[in-house]
């Protein structure tokens, strides 16, 4: 025995009811080309005249997502509606799809609006106001919703794909670059990023600066380079002035470097992505790997997460760097002022400081006899050629072992290209001969495969040889006492003070043992960056710490008498 489920009827409304058309498409490629919009005013329009219906306003939403209600004409409508009176007594829509993508959001704005008798209408969903009714519109809404999220997620794989061939997905390029068409498959045309000449020129000053500042004066953090720019009037690549954010977006984006990323961040829940969900994107780079590398250290030493802003942007030469070899906490400056009127600066242990003798016995230490000590000591032992190619010797050799083996890697993979590309000459001089059968199908196979070979194997040996050069050039004797010698310039600026970001270069952490002996300490890998730097690009490991202090292991390089300065 079976019965009929009835259909529900539409819940009649007074002839001379006032009705609000809301159009909506979802891309501004459907709004562009009127596909849409119009189509759905003539149905809209058309099913209020057989009611009798009075259209008394039209909210027209060209390419919106309707999975949030953050559109402008959709705030507009629904501020009508709850207007006391409200300015017209049913919402009217293709379907109801078109109102909201989401069931949750859906149901809120019908209950609000039908507290102020404002229904909702869809043409192509006709229900009535019984609870059947109401259990056929959420179970629609809700396949609404998710039909939205799996088209969003499809089509977010198609647009991650895109981006893994090197193309563009669209919206504004990063500064440096701009959108270029490469190629047409069927109507659509695929775009590229190229290199924006006018304005990759900013990106370089910006790093040039990150790294040494203005004519070599040392490195800068993102706030003196966004004043710097403003001051000197570089504009944005809209006429604007640079702001802090802005600025540090160009220095950490590895945009740069030829490796974009697509489908970083998360817009709905307001955070980034995991970097395993992210789609790389093959760009022309404007900066080195080295360049990018070195900035990155400068900003993550500059973080307030690994030194405190003080010791970044403070006058005081050993903030940050120099600690109590007693309880590792840090030394902190505290001043004095005697009875003539003559202030007195010194480094004193923290932990002393807050807690007393009972929390560490702590030392006191005049700061110009601690900083004088550790510059000259920096001077006058670490500095030294002859003490720098012993020090630096295995990590030159390991170099130098490694550039070897990188060698031979790239004369074997020229080795296989030219294999590959004499056997395809032979091939083509025996098909010109006559020799090969060209029906054969395993002909277009084997062509196929050697040039595919020679191919990977010329690009494999290009990217040897061009990480090779980035580690260029040889470090000799020569190039260890210029270092030495201009570092030591550095360590004091033309007024006679110390330059704090130089001295960060060379020693990362300076323990003080007793008042009469610190222990300096600096990371080789450092000054091993430093060494190899192509025209000063990695002089931005001045003003950053290291990791793994390891250039003073023995102790009679790391002991100095503060009585005598340094032995």
């Amino acid at each position: 025995m079976t019965s009929a489920i009835p259909m529900p009827e539409e819940e009649p409304l007074a002839a001379t009811a006032r009705a609000a058309l809301y159009l909506r498409v979802s891309t501004p490629n459907q709004a562009e080309h009127d596909l849409s919009i119009p189509d759905q005013r003539r149905q809209l329009e058309g099913f209020c005249l057989a009611r009798g219906w009075d259209v008394a306003e039209v909210f027209v939403e060209p390419g919106v997502s309707g999975t949030d209600d953050r559109r402008p004409a959709f705030q507009e409508m629904i501020d009508a509606g709850l207007a006391k009176p409200p300015a017209f007594d049913v919402i009217v829509v293709h379907s109801f799809s078109r109102f909201f993508r989401d069931q949750f959001q859906f149901e809120f704005y019908l209950r609000k609006l039908a507290k102020n008798d404002v229904r909702i209408v869809s043409i192509t969903q006709i229900l009535g106001n019984d609870p059947m009714s109401e259990m056929m519109r959420k179970i629609m809404t809700l396949f609404d919703e998710y039909q939205s999220k799996e088209t969003a997620k499809h089509t977010l794989r198609a647009m991650n794909e895109n981006a893994r061939q090197g193309f563009w997905n669209g919206a504004r390029p990063p500064i440096g670059y701009r959108v270029v068409a490469a190629e047409q498959r069927g109507t659509k045309i695929k775009k590229k990023l190229e290199v924006d000449p006018l304005y990759a020129d900013v990106v370089r000053r910006m790093f040039r600066l990150a790294l040494v500042g203005v004519d070599g004066s040392g490195p800068m953090g993102v706030m003196a380079i966004t004043t710097w720019l403003n001051e000197n009037n570089i504009r944005t690549r809209y006429g604007g002035r640079w702001g802090k954010g802005t600025v540090h977006q160009v220095l950490t984006r590895t945009t740069y470097i030829g490796q974009h990323r697509f489908n970083r961040y998360d817009a709905k829940k307001g955070r980034p992505k995991p970097e395993a969900e992210h789609a790389i994107m093959e760009v022309p780079s404007i900066i080195s790997i080295a360049e990018f590398e070195a900035v990155q250290r400068s900003l993550k030493a500059r973080s307030p997460k690994m030194m405190p802003p003080r010791a970044v942007g403070g006058s005081t030469l050993l903030t940050g760097i120099c600690f109590c070899a007693s309880c590792g906490g840090a030394m902190t400056l505290r001043t004095g002022t005697s009875r003539s009127g003559r202030e007195y600066r010194y480094y004193t242990c923290a932990t002393r400081a807050v807690k007393g003798k009972t929390g560490c016995p702590g030392i006191t230490i005049p700061m110009d006899r601690l900083n004088t000590a550790v510059v000259e000591h920096l001077e006058k032992r670490l500095l030294d050629p002859v003490r720098l190619e012993v020090m630096m010797g295995k990590l030159i050799d390991r170099r130098e072992e490694w550039v070897t083996q990188r060698r031979l890697h790239v004369a074997e993979l020229e080795r296989r290209a030219t294999e590959a590309d004499t056997k395809l000459a032979r091939l083509y001089e025996a098909i010109e001969n006559g020799l090969v059968d060209m029906g054969d199908p395993s002909l277009k196979s084997r062509i196929t495969e050697l040039t595919a070979i020679r191919d990977q194997a010329r690009g494999d040996a290009e990217r040897a040889v061009a990480h090779i050069e980035q580690i260029s050039p040889e470090i000799t004797a020569e190039s260890l006492r210029v270092f030495a010698l201009a570092m030591r310039r550095k360590l004091r600026n033309g007024d006679g003070a110390y330059a704090r970001n130089h001295i960060r270069a060379v020693a990362q952490r300076v323990d003080v043992i007793s008042k009469t002996e610190v222990c300096i300490r600096g990371s080789r890998t450092e000054l091993l960056r430093t060494l190899t730097a192509a025209s000063g690009v990695e002089a931005a490991v001045l003003g950053t710490r290291g990791f793994g202090p390891k250039w003073c292991p023995e102790e009679d390089s790391n002991l100095h008498d503060l009585a005598i300065a340094s032995t």
